[in-house]
């Protein structure tokens, strides 16, 4: 008798674990699936002119390409970002072909964060947000001719931050879409901007020192907003090298020296609904294990009807 209730709990046993068995490598399908169609998407819409601040970016480098014919090849570069030949799209395109390769994450937790971030990244709403940064680049290159979008004006963001006016393209710095911090002969974390987006360098006095720049940066939308969903676990594994590596140089000094997103800056305004309730930018990277995952969009309505509630949200806005 004895042996047979052993075996009626073994078997119960058996089928409660069955059924309680891991879901996450199906979500991390899912979310993959409705991602490739955002970012499909995403693309026809920046190449159709339907993103509002994409058709802002190009007004704007136009109209200073002809007052600064100088810098003219620089605003061309800029202008990219309006189309589906930006860095900011060409990162989600890249990032989508990582998600299938699941040797790219520690952990399926990590995975299927990723996968989440990536649908939500393409949001047309939030990728607009997200646009507002090199609009605004272009717009402080103009002396104030022409008006930021999204964000208070430099000279209000300069006060109410405390921070320093480290110049042109400055909302860009941090973003691996446009250059990353490189290590020098000293020791010592400098910008480097990629290809044509150097010519930023002619545009300030000196390089971009990481532990100035962590401590006085102002605000920008994708270091203070969008820098959870618009960073790759490999991106953000290199930030937190830099960090890491800058905080022991202080250490050795007797000093502190706290994360450049350890406090957020303020200056965003008129964001739409999902860059609100977008993690801070100081958790990226964090959902790389140990805790379980638990998605925001884990209904399928949601998942149906998201994109085109977006879509038609930034359509009217233009």
């Amino acid at each position: 008798m004895a042996v047979m209730l052993m075996r009626v709990l073994a078997l119960t046993l058996v089928f409660a674990l069955a059924g309680c068995g891991d879901d996450r490598p199906e979500k991390i399908a899912k979310f993959q699936q409705l991602a490739q169609a955002r970012v499909d998407t995403l693309g026809q819409m920046l190449d159709n002119g339907e993103v509002r601040n994409a058709n802002l970016l190009n007004q704007y480098a136009d109209i200073l390409a002809s007052q600064k014919p100088d810098v003219a090849p620089l605003l061309q570069e800029l202008s990219k970002d309006a189309s589906s030949q930006g860095p900011m799209y060409v990162s989600l395109k890249r990032r989508l072909q990582e998600l299938g390769n699941e040797n790219n994450f520690v952990d399926l937790d990590q995975q299927l964060a990723e996968a989440e971030n990536l649908y939500q990244a393409a949001d047309p709403s939030l990728f607009n947000d997200m646009l507002s940064d090199p609009v605004n680049v272009v717009a402080d290159m103009s002396d104030g001719a022409l008006a930021r979008v999204n964000a208070i004006s430099r000279e209000a963001d300069i006060l109410a931050n405390g921070g320093e006016d480290f110049g042109a393209g400055s909302q860009l710095v941090g973003n691996p879409a446009y250059g990353s911090w490189q290590t020098g002969s000293n020791g010592m974390s400098f910008w480097a901007w990629y290809g044509m987006y150097s010519m930023f360098s002619n545009l300030v006095r000196g390089p971009i020192y990481y532990d100035r720049w962590s401590s006085r940066r102002n605000y920008s939308y994708y270091n203070d907003v969008g820098r959870y969903r618009y960073t790759s676990p490999k991106q953000a594994r290199a930030q937190n090298q830099t960090f890491e590596r800058t905080k022991k140089q202080f250490s050795r000094q007797g000093k502190r020296f706290d994360s450049p997103y350890a406090k957020s800056r303020t200056g965003s305004s008129s964001l739409s609904r999902q860059s609100s309730s977008t993690p801070k930018a100081s958790t990226t990277g964090r959902a790389s294990g140990g805790s379980k995952f638990r998605s925001n969009y884990s209904k399928n309505s949601n998942f149906r009807n998201s994109s085109s509630r977006t879509t038609r949200s930034v359509r009217r806005g233009k």
